[in-house]
């Protein structure tokens, strides 16, 4: 390819990630404003509250509030920003990099920002098991 190409992707990928930064700060601000819960004070309790979602076990209300909130923010529209921001990072660095060479012959380096981009795509999946957890939750509630 030509290496005008991946400069131009490199710098379209750098404004893609900041544009989902910019809603991945807003979501994440938002999280850590929001009340404590005094389920969430326990260790393990998110784990917990979820395996009884997915499970279908009965709860107590201070636990289907706690579970209304967890899964709320996991399956958030706003939480797919953030894998979305690493995902352009990983492209930035693999653009670049490939930019960088004019040409040449990549080495192994080149390809370390696949790494995010996996790391995205699994966040991604478990974004997605989150909404199915929600759709279980409604029948719960």
């Amino acid at each position: 390819m030509d290496s005008a190409l991946f400069g131009l992707a490199t710098i379209v990928s750098l404004a893609l990630a900041l544009v989902f930064i910019a809603p991945a700060g807003v979501y994440v601000r938002r999280l850590q404003h929001r009340p404590p819960n005094a389920i969430g004070e326990e260790i393990g309790s998110a784990k917990t509250v979820t395996r009884k979602v997915r499970k279908g076990e009965p709860m107590s209300a201070d636990e289907l509030d706690y579970a209304k909130q967890v899964i709320g923010a996991r399956s958030s529209v706003m939480a797919f920003c953030i894998p979305g921001a690493l995902f352009m990072v990983g492209c930035f660095y693999v653009f670049g990099s490939l930019y960088h060479l004019h040409g040449a012959t990549p080495s192994e380096r080149t390809f370390l920002g696949v790494f995010p981009m996996l790391a995205a795509l699994n966040f991604t999946t478990q974004i997605l098991r989150s909404i199915r957890l929600k759709r279980r939750l409604r029948k719960i509630s």
